[in-house]
């Protein structure tokens, strides 16, 4: 409209008067600018998942008004559209909070969230079109540092779907003041501080050599238990072995043979040549009792002869 005024100021008139036509054809030209203008800033298209309110510069907001998606007429310069995303838009929030037991924890929040279309005009006239700037980060820090104060450090790993669960109801029914509406809220990254990392990973660190020296002394104990009951064997088996003897003297030459058996099998699987004593090699199984017999025989004839 200023640049139509400019544009009239600079032209010119003759003196003599401007003819009947020429007039006419201006006129033509105002009326047709001015169509064409109003023609264009009247009609306001509205995009799916959209919903906007008109504000009226001599009413204010009127909030009866609601654009709906497609063509929508609002009257040049007198009324001006607001138009509003009214689709589900993630937002990532990041909050610090202590714990119950004072420990600080970072918590990375997602946010799924869309204004009430029904209340854009409350919106609007409340919070402005940006209205999660404003309310968002400031409830997602109440909500989450009253629910971090209720959990230890170790419970809020453990307990995370619970912990989760708390926030979202919280935040839904505390976004609802604002005709805010909240889809999803989910916990995307929980971190500690590094003191409280370095403790929890000394901690495990020391549980594991606690059960490793736990390991080793029950280890030690069935060795114990191990030589004990190889110890008595063997002391059994000496006694056995001991009776044996005591009750048949020829025991002991059983094993000899036994023995001998075995080395003998031994030196016939060998190639080479092997010249040694059989005594040496307890193979003479009958020298005992042939010294014996021979020592019977000298000491009878010993006898006779005094």
């Amino acid at each position: 409209m200023n640049q139509l005024k400019a544009i009239f100021s600079r032209m010119k008139v003759p003196q003599g008067g401007a003819p009947q036509g020429s007039s006419a054809g201006l006129s033509f030209l105002v009326l047709l600018g001015l169509g064409t203008y109003g023609g264009y800033h009247s009609m306001v298209t509205v995009q799916p998942g959209h919903k906007g309110v008109v504000y009226n510069r001599i009413g204010g907001l009127d909030e009866n008004h609601i654009l709906k998606e497609g063509l929508n007429i609002v009257v040049p310069w007198f009324q001006r559209p607001v138009v509003f995303d009214i689709r589900t838009r993630p937002q990532p929030i990041d909050t610090t909070s202590g714990s119950k037991d004072l420990q600080m924890v970072t918590i990375s929040l997602r946010v799924l969230f869309k204004p009430d279309p029904n209340q854009l005009g409350f919106i609007y006239r409340r919070l402005g079109s940006d209205y999660d700037v404003r309310v968002l980060p400031s409830i997602v820090n109440e909500v989450t540092k009253a629910v971090v104060a209720q959990y230890n450090a170790s419970e809020l790993l453990t307990k995370r779907d619970a912990v989760s669960l708390q926030v979202r109801r919280m935040l839904i029914k505390r976004a609802e003041d604002f005709h805010i509406l909240l889809d999803d809220v989910a916990i995307t990254h929980l971190s500690f501080s590094r003191e409280y990392t370095a403790a929890v990973e000394a901690k495990q660190v020391a549980q594991q050599d606690s059960e490793r020296a736990k390991y080793i002394v029950e280890r030690a104990m069935q060795e114990k238990k191990s030589i004990v009951i190889r110890a008595e064997g063997e002391a059994k088996s000496a006694q056995l072995i001991g009776n044996a003897i005591q009750k048949n003297p020829a025991f002991v030459q059983l094993r000899k043979i036994e023995a001998s058996k075995d080395i003998a099998s031994t030196l016939s699987a060998s190639g080479n040549k092997i010249y040694l004593d059989a005594d040496s090699l307890m193979i003479n199984t009958l020298g005992d009792s042939v010294l014996e017999d021979k020592n019977k025989g000298s000491s009878t004839n010993a006898g006779s002869w005094f």
